[in-house]
């Protein structure tokens, strides 16, 4: 069996996923989710929003920060799916606070279910990379999340 932040992340992965290609809001994802599985464990419900609406109100510096070490592919060539998984890790071991290694190892398993078979190696690599500049994120992102917080940016729908 998953465990809840497993399910959480992977759950995360697809209403990115859908944002990106469809491009409905975060706000009907999530709220559709909810609709369709209304006996979802609190915290997975309550982590898997989090991740969502957090990796939605920081996508341009996460993507800034991740172009600036996957320079060989332009962003919008990156998988979808590659790219959600590296969104997602690199927000949880900066903002989310959860530790470095086991976002990234999070990320690679991810990957693995979910990516292309080059993804595993990939989404290490970026991750990786991005790993020592955490400090450096987090603050960057944390300045992002206070503004939206405080109301100056528009929620993500």
């Amino acid at each position: 069996m998953k465990g809840e932040r497993r399910l959480a992340r992977e759950m995360a992965l697809q209403a990115l996923y859908e944002i990106d290609a469809v491009g409905h809001s975060a706000g009907w994802v999530l709220q559709n989710c909810f609709e369709r599985e209304p006996d979802l464990p609190a915290p997975v419900s309550s982590y898997y929003q989090q991740l969502v609406t957090g990796v939605v109100s920081c996508s341009t510096q996460l993507d800034a920060y991740i172009q600036q070490y996957a320079q060989e592919w332009p962003l919008d060539q990156v998988a979808i799916v590659d790219r959600n998984v590296l969104r997602i890790a690199l927000y949880e071991f900066t903002v989310g606070r959860i530790p470095t290694k086991v976002a990234i190892n999070e990320a690679v398993e991810i990957a693995k279910s979910f990516g292309s078979d080059s993804a595993p190696r990939f989404v290490n690599g970026v991750l990786g990379a991005l790993a020592p500049l955490r400090r450096e994120i987090t603050s960057a992102l944390e300045a992002v999340v206070g503004r939206i917080t405080q109301g100056e940016e528009s929620e993500p729908e």
